[in-house]
């Protein structure tokens, strides 16, 4: 692939392009119509065919009237997404994946397409060349055994009577990630239930399995320890042979313990743990253990599902969850970069909406591992009380101190911003590092149970949600001396790559990475021209494409990783990068020159930049997020900083991000 452009620079260093004022005002314009009456921001969240595609089926799970006119524009999504090859991917110009191809297949057959349609039959043959669908992961399986095809044996299992044990047992929920225990909790019950899908219209996908005899489908590289591997398997081995004898009694008060930790934490409309998987799990749950439409916690869990849904004139999918919080934050971020009084204004509203969602009266599922703690943290959606994450309250923080260093109204933010410190310095886990929703989630070997072949089980600490944390609270005058910032510190520094970059969980991916610690390593006094601060500066302009962005794939999370290969520059990745280089003292470097550059050559005319990319974590290696704000706030955020520095006294950015 040819990565060269004909955008070249030609902006002297120390210089800015001469319209670099024009661009900015219409960036912030754009960014500013996009808002909500209210004052905040939510850009569509927009994963892969797996999540349209579950949403077909559970509408055919549940034998509910389809809208024919939104499966209709389902299919449109669907079919406009499928590759040449005939699958689908994970992210935009991935290579085919088996389950994500599997579950396309199957709704788009239940639609209604004609399974010897051209793209039908290319599906087929991408799947069955794979291995077929009997090769396809843990979650889809159990999908697969959901409608009748495939046997329960071929899922792992997960007792039910896990909700009875104590909490020092290795395998216990409070060990896993909040979307691991909001995911599986439902998935116990239907295991046990073993519903049958009821599928009016008698849809089945038995082509897609392979036939007896047939070649194993190709080896890929495996998290899975061998030792750990092995004494799992044979656990499932041991579970499934026993599961008919488990005590009717001891089953029964682990399914009413199930239902109940599902219906406490339904979360109103915004549903279970405010993302779509756990979700559906919990309304197949309620219609297995028999309760009608109408019942009140399943009809708030369907109706929650509907919330998720993006429907277009001639398209619709359905999101994994929405992010008003997070988009909110960034957006002011961005926009008080500009020093536009009307950008400004919006982003004193955007504190103002933001400042009542803050959680201060909801123990989450993360006091079991720190008792007595006040909650005080905000969440990525617009409700997930039992789910606060550091990520945004930090960001949520330093935007709301950001703005009462210059408005005295936003004094009025004050109390939430002390509430929400002590809450962060109260998650801080034991290794210095922060993880998103949770403290010292890292039991390791819980990632090689048979039910987590996705390896995404756990929320350990990671380096770009510790570093947002560092910036706040060294944005919030946190000494560099304190116990707690040398621990964090220290963390950033020891997980370093031998090349310079960090890697990055939430974002792709090293650039992410990289832009989130010398963020926040600068934000703790950490000398610019400190070994590893020189050597991530050097490993970002390395990495600079020929017409002066950055780009980086979703394949950079691949288990074999032996560095960085390049890619097409995207907007929002040249943004982390010059942020990050500006960061580390670079302003007048020619890379961060060429960058802004790259970013003012690639502006549309409405004052936005194109991206169909996926520069967004869900779970390395299985699932991705194109975050349609990213390519809105970003840029522009990079832009104007660079200004800012250009016309300053001083080339130090003196925010925690």
């Amino acid at each position: 692939m040819n990565f060269i452009s004909p955008i070249r620079s030609g902006i002297p260093v120390g210089s800015e392009p001469a319209d670099l004022d024009a661009r900015i005002a219409a960036a912030t314009d754009a960014l500013l119509a996009a808002r909500h009456a209210d004052g905040h921001w939510c850009f569509e969240l927009e994963a892969d065919a797996t999540i349209p595609s579950e949403y077909v089926l559970l509408v055919h799970f549940l034998a509910e009237t389809p809208n024919l006119e939104l499966e209709a524009k389902i299919g449109n999504y669907l079919r406009r997404t499928q590759t040449p090859d005939g699958g689908w991917p994970l992210f935009h110009g991935g290579e085919i994946d088996l389950s994500a191809t599997v579950k396309a297949y199957f709704a788009l057959k239940m639609i209604g397409d004609d399974p010897s349609a051209p793209h039908m039959a290319l599906a087929r043959e991408a799947i069955l060349a794979r291995g077929g669908a009997g090769a396809a992961n843990v979650f889809t399986r159990f999908q697969l055994a959901l409608y009748g095809e495939i046997s329960w044996d071929r899922v792992p299992t997960m007792p039910v009577e896990m909700m009875l044990l104590p909490r020092w047992f290795p395998i216990h929920l409070s060990k896993m990630s909040y979307w691991a225990r909001t995911v599986i909790v439902p998935m116990l019950v239907l295991q046990v239930l073993k519903p049958r899908a009821r599928n009016p219209r008698g849809i089945g996908v038995r082509e897609l399995f392979a036939p007896p005899g047939s070649p194993p489908p190709p080896k890929k590289p495996s998290h899975a320890h061998p030792a750990w591997k092995t004494l799992f398997d044979g656990l499932d081995i041991v579970l499934k042979k026993v599961e008919r004898f488990w005590p009717a009694r001891v089953r029964g008060r682990a399914i009413a313990r199930a239902v109940a930790f599902t219906t406490e934490r339904l979360n109103g409309e915004d549903g279970l743990g405010g993302i779509y998987p756990a979700m559906a799990n919990s309304v197949m749950m309620f219609d297995g253990i028999g309760y009608p439409d109408d019942h009140p916690d399943r009809a708030i869990a369907r109706r929650a599902i509907e919330k998720l849904l993006v429907v277009k004139p001639d398209e619709a999918y359905c999101q994994p969850c929405v992010s008003p919080v997070w988009d909110t934050a960034l957006a002011a971020h961005a926009l008080l970069e500009t020093g536009d009084p009307r950008a400004e204004a919006a982003a004193l509203e955007a504190a103002d909406w933001l400042r009542p969602r803050q959680i201060l009266d909801l123990a989450g599922d993360w006091e079991e591992q720190r008792p007595g703690l006040r909650p005080g943290g905000w969440a990525f959606q617009y409700a997930n009380g039992h789910y606060p994450d550091t990520d945004d309250t930090a960001v949520v923080v330093m935007a709301m101190d950001r703005l009462r260093a210059k408005y005295p109204q936003a004094a009025a933010n004050d109390a939430a911003i002390a509430r929400a410190r002590e809450w962060i310095e109260g998650m801080q886990s034991g290794n210095g590092g922060w993880g998103a929703f949770d403290i010292d989630n890292s039991h390791e070997y819980l990632n090689n149970i048979p039910f987590a072949d996705h390896g995404a089980l756990l929320d350990p600490p990671t380096v770009d949600v510790s570093a947002r944390c560092v910036g706040m609270l060294a944005q919030l005058g946190e000494s560099s001396d304190s116990p707690r910032m040398k621990e964090a510190v220290g963390y950033l520094l020891k997980d370093q790559e031998a090349d310079g970059s960090w890697f990055g969980r939430w974002g792709v991916n090293y650039i992410y990475g990289t832009w989130s610690a010398l963020c926040a390593l600068n934000a703790a006094g950490v000398d610019p021209a400190s070994p590893p601060v020189r050597k991530a500066v050097d490993w970002l302009v390395s990495i600079q494409n020929p017409d002066g962005g950055w780009g980086e794939d979703c394949d950079s999370y691949k288990l074999d990783y032996r560095g960085y290969e390049p890619a097409e520059s995207r907007a929002s990745q040249t943004a982390w990068a010059v942020l990050g280089l500006m960061a580390a003292g670079q302003a007048d470097h020619p890379a961060v020159a060429r960058g802004v550059s790259y970013l003012s050559a690639t502006q549309r005319a409405d004052g936005l930049w194109p991206e169909d990319d996926y520069t967004g974590g869900g779970f390395p290696r299985v699932f991705y997020l194109r975050y349609h704000g990213y390519a809105k706030y970003f840029p522009l955020w990079a832009m104007a900083r660079y200004r800012n520095l250009q016309r300053s006294n001083s080339r130090q950015v003196a925010w925690g991000m």
